[in-house]
């Protein structure tokens, strides 16, 4: 297993796999960071994306995309904080930085 996985999240049908994955990848001592956009930033809101950001080892979200999904900017998901609430930066590390690459 990679000692990095970087999970770029995009699809609102996804969370339970991103749940699954990072605990496998957890599990065998990887780094995970976890970055959802455009219409992902839905599973913000979803009761278990809290116990995602407890397992992980980053999650952020596009608070332009969240923005645009209707929610506003001031309404933190809980597991987050402000400064999670960040741009599409956050991608482009997942890319530079991390040895595996996962998008959903």
């Amino acid at each position: 297993m990679a000692k990095s996985l970087g999970i770029f999240v995009s699809s609102p049908e996804n969370l339970q796999h991103v749940i699954g994955i990072t605990k496998a990848a957890k599990a065998k001592g990887s780094n995970v960071k976890v970055f959802f956009t455009w219409k992902a930033t839905t599973l913000s809101k979803d009761p278990a994306f809290k116990s995602l950001c407890e397992m992980a080892d980053d999650v952020s979200i596009c608070v332009d995309s969240y923005k645009k999904q209707g929610f506003s900017i001031d309404d933190v998901p809980e597991g987050l904080t402000p400064k999670k609430m960040a741009t599409q930066a956050q991608h482009g590390i997942i890319i530079e930085d991390f040895d595996c690459y996962l998008s959903l």
